[in-house]
Order: structure tokens, then C-alpha cells, then sequence
């Protein structure tokens, strides 16, 4: 998986926007991120999972999923080293953080 293929599967997401957050391309939905790349180093993506999906990624594909350290980890967001990553398991990665951030929103409004 290359950062240019993440990129691609994030934007093919509906209403997905690319923007950028603390010199990292990040990917929105509803205004909100839910994955970004080259976090916490260039080769690398961040997701916005929840603990539950993050437990299931990392065990389906322990060398492409890790947690990110600390708190935010606990929370769920979950790094993807791009080079031992498979598209299949990014995407579903992908659609999964996306969900969450969607679900989030909905919640919010209402």
C-alpha cells in the first residue's frame, strides 16, 4: 500500500474532503477527521476507530495495524504502517473510522 493508494480509498469515501492538520494530509467527513497520512512519520497513516474495530484490525493484520501510543490509543486510533498493509484490510480499515466519524455526527444533531 502507498500513501498515494490511501489517498485514493479515503477520497472514493462519500463527501470525503482532503485537508490538512498539523502538516498532515487528513481526510474529513461532515467536517470532522476520521484518517490522516504520514502520522507519525512519512509511510504511516492514521485511523479513527473505535477500540472495538481498532482490536479486530490489529489482530486481522498485526504488522500493518498498531495503536498509537497513549490515551488516544485507549480511544482508538490506530496507525497503519503503509508497507506491510493489504488494500483489502485498509479499506475496510478506512470505511470502518469513517462510519464512526459519520455515527458521531448524526448523534450530535439529534
Amino acid at each position: 500500500m502507498t500513501p498515494d493508494s490511501f489517498r485514493e480509498l479515503a477520497l472514493g469515501l462519500p463527501d470525503t474532503v482532503e485537508g490538512a492538520h498539523m502538516g498532515h494530509a487528513d481526510f474529513r467527513v461532515g467536517g470532522k477527521i476520521f484518517a490522516s497520512l504520514g502520522y507519525p512519520r512519512d509511510g504511516w497513516a492514521a485511523l479513527a476507530l473505535t477500540p472495538e474495530d481498532q482490536d479486530a484490525f490489529v489482530k486481522m493484520q498485526p504488522k500493518a495495524f498498531v495503536p498509537v501510543k497513549g490515551k488516544w490509543g485507549e480511544q482508538g486510533a490506530t496507525n497503519v504502517i503503509l508497507q506491510h498493509a493489504r488494500k483489502a484490510q485498509v479499506s475496510l480499515a478506512l470505511e470502518a473510522a469513517y462510519e464512526t466519524r459519520v455515527a458521531r455526527s448524526r448523534r450530535k444533531r439529534t
